[in-house]
């Protein structure tokens, strides 16, 4: 899998072989226990975790883990990160090197940030693209073999219903495209936040077979020459329209069958992809927020996933 996903918010086997994963979110009363929640990831059978910010007790508790991670560097980090290589070398020693046991596989420079997504984070999206590079740079340096990237949210993509006619949204080319030249120009993966639950649920009347993968006629989209890792999608079990267990148990089972066949410029190879959430967040404020977990907060499951 890829890893933990802490402070992700929706407003984170062995052998390797299946292309999901789990996401795990930190706001929630399971979360005070982070070592004993990050070994019970191994009977669920997963091999990658979803990791958003970078938490010293979750990286203690993975080392030694066969679970390979993805971490994120928080936004605000970001433009000490870009303006400075030394910044990159320490955020790299400090938060990757200083856990030599931890299968470290990604990082993520910052997460969702889009010049015009009024989230916060547009205030970063000019540090991106080189905070990219010099996290790049550093991981070179040090031979760590990790991939950079950075997680975007599908509001960068406009006509994306039917899926087959999306396109990357033209008004912020500007933003999307250098990074993309650079992840292609280095054998790097996009991270794709995609929550088909959204697009149903503010979509005029959108078929929801579209939205739980029961629709022949769902296509996956492609980038380009670049890859897609899709590091966070789920469905909520309750709070809002929509939401059940029945919903969230088809999609999440409808989605690792999909994935595994690729997309129509990639046919056969599978998408690597992590499920959100793994427990859920009963601290969220908003209801809908704080049941995303294919466990309870209590560590109970609330539904069986087929990852085979």
């Amino acid at each position: 899998m890829e890893l933990l996903s802490c402070i992700s918010s929706n407003d984170g086997r062995y052998p390797m072989l299946m292309p999901s994963g789990l996401a795990m979110g930190c706001l929630g009363t399971t979360f005070h226990h982070r070592k004993k929640r990050s070994i019970t990831i191994q009977p669920v059978q997963h091999q990658r975790n979803e990791n958003l910010w970078s938490v010293p007790s979750l990286s203690e508790a993975l080392q030694g883990s066969a679970i390979e991670v993805k971490v994120g560097v928080p936004n605000e980090d970001l433009p000490g990160i870009a303006s400075s290589q030394s910044t990159a070398y320490s955020w790299v020693q400090n938060n990757i090197k200083n856990y030599p046991g931890v299968k470290w596989k990604y990082i993520s420079a910052g997460n969702k940030i889009r010049p015009n997504l009024d989230n916060g984070g547009a205030q970063y999206a000019r540090f991106v693209l080189p905070a990219m590079q010099n996290l790049q740079n550093s991981v070179n340096k040090f031979g760590l073999g990790i991939k950079v990237s950075i997680a975007l949210e599908t509001g960068i993509c406009i006509n994306t219903y039917p899926p087959s006619q999306g396109q990357f949204d033209p008004t912020i080319s500007n933003y999307i495209l250098p990074i993309v030249k650079f992840l292609v120009s280095n054998g790097l993966p996009l991270f794709l936040n995609a929550y088909p639950y959204f697009a149903y649920v503010y979509t005029p009347n959108m078929d929801i077979r579209y939205a739980l993968f029961t629709s022949p006629n769902v296509v996956n989209m492609g980038a380009g020459g670049v890859q897609i890792v899709v590091t966070e999608t789920g469905w909520p079990t309750a709070g809002d329209k929509a939401t059940s267990i029945a919903n969230a148990q088809t999609y999440n089972n409808n989605l690792i069958q999909h994935v595994k066949n690729g997309t129509p410029k990639r046919p056969g190879q599978a998408i690597e992809t992590f499920i959100f959430d793994m427990y859920n967040e009963n601290l969220k404020s908003q209801e809908r927020e704080k049941h995303w977990g294919l466990f309870k907060s209590t560590g109970a499951q609330k539904y069986p996933v087929n990852f085979n």
